[in-house]
Formats: C-alpha cells, structure tokens, sequence
C-alpha cells in the first residue's frame, strides 16, 4: 500500500513543514502491529514528493477473526491494496496535514492552493474507471488510471482488476487528504472496523464545502455508512430522499449502474421506484417454475443466501427444494431466512446442502426443476463442459432453468470494464448464448426455449438472457 504526494512550483518546500515531517528523517512506525513509513524521494524549492508506505502484518489482520481457524482468511487483498485499513494507519503519521493545524507560522501555508501530485493504489475496487473518474473530476482533478497486465497460465481475464490512480490538481494539502480520506474506502467498499455515529463525523468533518455538492454523494454516503439507521441520520445536509432507490447492491449489475450515477433522476423516479435487475431474475424464475405441470421437487443450485428459494417455497405445488450452496457463510444466512420464513402460512421450507458443481450428488438426480440462476459465468469456461455433462446427462432434471449476463447489454451501461462482476470468468453474447445452449439441447435429448429478462434496448437485447431446458415437449406460454 502507498501514496505519493508532489507539490511543485513556488512554496513546494513548504509540504514537509504541513506534513510535519522533517526531509532528512526516515518516518517508521509500528501501528497496531503494522509498519509505517514515510520518505521524501525529491526534496528541492519548486518540488518536493513524499512517499508514505504501510506493510501490514498479515497475522495481525486476522487476529480476533471469526474465520482464524479457517486458512481461507490468509487468502485475501487486504494485505496489499489501499482500503480503511491503510488509512487508518497513515491517520496518525499524516494527522497534522489532515486537520489542518501545523506549527502557527505555517498556518498560511496550510491555506495555500498547491499544484499537486498525488497516486496512491493498488486499488481493488467494483467500479468502473468512469464513475472513478466522475469521483475525483468533480473535484477538480485530472485523473489517470493505470492497470498492470495479468498474465495467468489459464484463460482467467487479460488485464488485472487491480489500478493505480494518479491525481493532478491545485488543491490544500488539507482538502487533498480529506477527499483521499473519504474517497479511498469508497473505491474499495470494505470496513475493517466497527461502523458507528462517529462515521457520520468523520463524513460531515472531511466531506465539509465538497460532498454535499457531488454528483455521486448517494454513493458516496451509502458506501461509507452502510446501514440504513446511520444514512438516515446524516440528513438533508448530505442525504437525498430518493438515496434507498440506487441500484447499487446487486453484485453482477454493480458495474453497470455505477456509471448512471451522474445524471439526476426524473422528477418521476419517487412514483417510479427502481426496480432491481436481481428482483426481475426472480420474478422471471418463479413465474417460469409456477408454469411448469410438475414442479415437485426444485434444485436451487448456488442458492447463496437463499432469496431465491424462499421465494420457491411459496409456488403451490411444491413440496421439496434443495438449495445447494459450497459456501458455509452464505449457508448460515439462508438458514436464518429459511427461519424466518417458516413462521408463514403455506411455505415449503428449502433444505440446505453443502454441494458444489464439480462433484456428483446421487441425491440431486431426476429432480422437477433444477435451476442455475447467474452461475454459469463464474465457472471456468474449460470447466463448463464437465458440468453441464453431470447436469444433464447424470442428474436430468425434467426441466432446467440457466440465466447468465448479456455482454452484449454492457455497453447500454457505458461500461470500462470487460465484466460486470470482478468474478465473472466469461459473460456470452446473445449468439453465443443462443449456439451454446442449443448445442447441449441436440446433444442431451432437451427441448430449449430461450428469453431475456429485464428492459430490453434495442440492438443490444435484454440485461440477462435465460434458457428454460425441457427434456419432453415444451412448458406452458406465460
């Protein structure tokens, strides 16, 4: 983790004092376990660059973990990417730039509009270079986004997601930290701590003269405040009353409606409530299974926190649905939902199974309805043969229901990315989509009728497409 931070032209040498930090020392510091060190890499009258590093000791950022008996805790970015709990170690080291109050003969200094350089990454972050860039433009900044190549020895994705961003503007030092201080957790949308009232001072202190002017402040405020009782407490200074209807928590549309962000909504958006592309994939799902003539038994496969198969559990009809998921966290909470559930009239409750793709499950065999909702994609397309194999030719389910990502759609988005999820190992065309399935249908005795789901624009088809496999005759119109 590092950032860099350049001041030129008359008065550059005026950084270290705001800085506090004396050009011919080495800053290094040990905070909660993790070093921090600051250098000067140039030092002249019209130029002067600090670095500022933090290595973070892995074992210190797992400690205390709910997951320290699991190795999959060591199996993370944390250690390297910019993120709270870089800026949490750099608070201290930078605390007197930050706030504003160096030694008082340098108090007008600290009011001084520098021409500054600042780059800081590697940032691991879901937005796409354009709403990155409509974050620090805004502000004033010129902005430069560089990537590293990824070389894997399989077929994964041809660049990194992770980014190195560059910033060039005339700006305070104090106004620079700020806007880094709130906008750095925001790219990286993780917390390492606790999130209480004292989030919103933190906002209100740094985001002072700039934040309730932003164009992305819905963003801005719901990725830093998290929970819906603390965005209702920052009030009309920052918040606006349509902040709930942004569609940014659905994790394959994420890309996507980040870049919408910077236009203002219709006047009519408050009668006209945003409807997720999550919520239509569900609705599409239930109307097609409660369509079906037999829809017994349901297999929910990567059922995550259950949504879906609740939602299954109501179909009359039905009287079995397993929802098999290989992640034990994402058990836990369907298990509360399924709970939860239970206490209403005419629910099926969902039976959870520890299951994955890549291995056979003589239990999931000759089911009503199996049902891949947005899976495929995150599988290997070099793996996707083999699954479908145990799918169709060991488990034959009577009928299959697979939905997946249109590419095709991401440009209505206005996407940078190649992918709407960092995840997502391949997302097809509608042609792509189409010779796939229609392939399997020849190859394993199954009737295939294809559909989108969501606002279908023109030219570019639907934002998901959707193939409902029927192993004799077709389905019921909707």
């Amino acid at each position: 983790m590092q950032l860099a931070i350049k001041a030129t032209g008359e008065g550059a040498e005026m950084l270290s004092f705001l800085l506090s930090k004396n050009p011919r020392n080495l800053y290094d510091r040990m905070d909660k376990g993790h070093r921090v060190r600051l250098t000067y890499t140039v030092f002249s009258d019209r130029e002067v660059e600090a670095v500022i590093f933090v290595t973070p000791d892995p074992v210190e950022l797992v400690k205390n973990s709910p997951d320290t008996y699991q190795i999959t805790q060591y199996i993370n970015d944390r250690e390297f990417v910019v993120s709270s709990i870089f800026c949490s170690d750099i608070r201290s080291a930078l605390g007197t730039a930050l706030n504003g109050r160096p030694k008082e003969e340098y108090l007008n200094w600290a009011k001084h509009a520098f021409q500054l350089n600042m780059g800081f990454g590697p940032v691991a972050t879901d937005l796409p270079d354009s709403a990155i860039k409509e974050l620090f433009e805004t502000l004033g900044y010129q902005i430069e986004i560089e990537r590293g190549q990824a070389a894997y020895n399989f077929q994964l994705k041809e660049r990194s997601s992770a980014r190195f961003v560059n910033l060039k503007g005339t700006v305070t030092v104090q106004k620079a930290l700020q806007h880094l201080f709130v906008l750095i957790p925001v790219l990286d949308n993780y917390r390492h701590y606790f999130i209480d009232e004292r989030e919103i001072e933190k906002l209100e202190r740094y985001g002072e003269g700039w934040l309730s002017e932003h164009p992305l402040r819905d963003l801005i405020i719901k990725r830093t405040l998290r929970f819906r009782e603390l965005i209702d407490q920052v009030g009309a200074k920052f918040a606006q009353p349509d902040i709930t209807k942004v569609n940014i928590a659905t994790a394959d549309t994420m890309n996507a409606d980040m870049t919408k962000l910077n236009t203002t909504p219709e006047p009519t958006l408050e009668s006209q409530p945003v409807v997720r592309l999550n919520e239509l994939r569900y609705q599409k799902v239930v109307k097609i299974v409660e369509n079906l003539p037999s829809r017994e038994s349901i297999v929910d496969f990567g059922a995550g926190e259950g949504k879906l198969s609740v939602r299954l559990g109501f179909i009359p009809g039905v009287k079995e649905i397993l929802a098999v998921e290989p992640t034990e966290k994402e058990q836990l909470r369907a298990l509360k939902r399924f709970s939860e559930a239970s206490y209403k009239d005419d629910f099926i409750a969902p039976i959870p199974i520890w299951g994955s793709l890549y291995y056979y499950d003589e239990q999931l065999r000759n089911k009503d309805v199996m049902i891949l909702s947005e899976v495929i994609e995150h599988i290997d397309e070099g793996r996707l043969p083999r699954v479908m194999d145990t799918i169709l030719g060991s488990y034959k389910p009577n009928v299959l229901i697979v939905s997946t990502p249109n590419v095709e759609y991401n440009t209505v988005y206005q996407m940078d990315e190649a992918v709407r999820h960092k995840d997502h190992r391949f997302e097809w065309t509608r042609a792509q989509f189409s010779k796939w399935t229609h392939n399997l249908a020849r190859n394993y005795s199954y009737e295939v009728q294809l559909d989108g789901i969501g606002e279908e624009a023109e030219g570019y088809g639907h934002p998901s497409q959707i193939a409902i496999f029927t192993r004799q005759g077709g389905i019921e119109n909707e």
